[in-house]
């Protein structure tokens, strides 16, 4: 197993690829501290999955925009779990049908707060749990392929996104004399609640899979496996990195 005794933080397991991830984990071995905003009967089922392999999980409430509320959370991690080898920052909030001349100031503090300042709260108590132990560990972003593409109508999740590769680059080059490794996963179009419209619209579905090499979307538990390499110990020499995995589509972008 990759992760024998290991123990990770994922944040917004409750449903996709948290949810995917946290399973994972579990069955290669580690104990997970799992968090949800609002979805109690998802988070219900990662924790059951989790304990199906055999491995431990430690649920959590928390809005990971809140800053003081992360920094509660790891307090109780600390006491409940010990401490974490692996952060997988993995909350997230999607939006649609937003002109920037036309946008709620409310939407673009939210989208920016969750989406980039929430993985950086997460990272400040992860780093110094990992100090308190003479270093090492793993931090992993969950980013989009938004970071590379245009994003028309949703430009603060873009943005926010973009700012996440932008982190992952400057905290891997702060934390590299501690050998803690900062990488990035972006996801292309998955097939998870967040993306549940496109699927329930065939137009723009096929619109969509048409704009993809593989022509279908990506499954969570594809995304996991990105991650579990990532979070273990067969990346150690990878970090400032994003691994994208979208079936070609940025590779594909504007060419058909």
């Amino acid at each position: 197993m990759m992760l024998t005794d290991k123990r990770a933080l994922i944040t917004g397991a409750d449903s996709g690829i948290g949810q995917a991830t946290a399973e994972l984990f579990a069955r290669e071995g580690a104990d997970v501290a799992i968090t949800y905003h609002t979805d109690e009967a998802g988070i219900r089922e990662t924790t059951a999955r989790v304990e199906a392999a055999g491995r431990r999980a430690v649920v959590l409430q928390l809005d990971v925009g809140d800053p003081a509320a992360v920094n509660a959370a790891y307090d109780r991690i600390g006491s409940e779990l010990g401490t974490l080898d692996i952060l997988v920052a993995n909350a997230g909030q999607a939006m649609s049908g937003m002109p920037v001349a036309e946008m709620d100031d409310t939407v673009l503090e939210r989208i920016l707060r969750v989406n980039l300042m929430g993985p950086l709260f997460c990272a400040r108590p992860f780093i110094g749990m990992r100090r308190s132990q003479g270093g090492a560990g793993k931090i992993v972003f969950i980013s989009s392929v938004a970071q590379h593409l245009p994003t028309p109508e949703s430009a603060p999740y873009g943005m926010s996104k973009a700012g996440l590769g932008s982190l992952c680059r400057s905290l891997s080059r702060e934390l590299a004399a501690d050998r803690i490794n900062v990488n990035n996963v972006a996801p292309g179009l998955i097939e998870t609640p967040m993306t549940a419209d496109r699927f329930e619209q065939t137009e723009v579905l096929d619109q969509s899979l048409e704009r993809i090499p593989w022509h279908r979307a990506g499954q969570p538990e594809e995304i996991a496996k990105a991650i579990l390499y990532l979070a273990s110990g067969a990346s150690d020499y990878v970090t400032g990195h994003t691994l994208v995995v979208d079936g070609g589509l940025t590779m594909q972008w504007g060419g058909a």
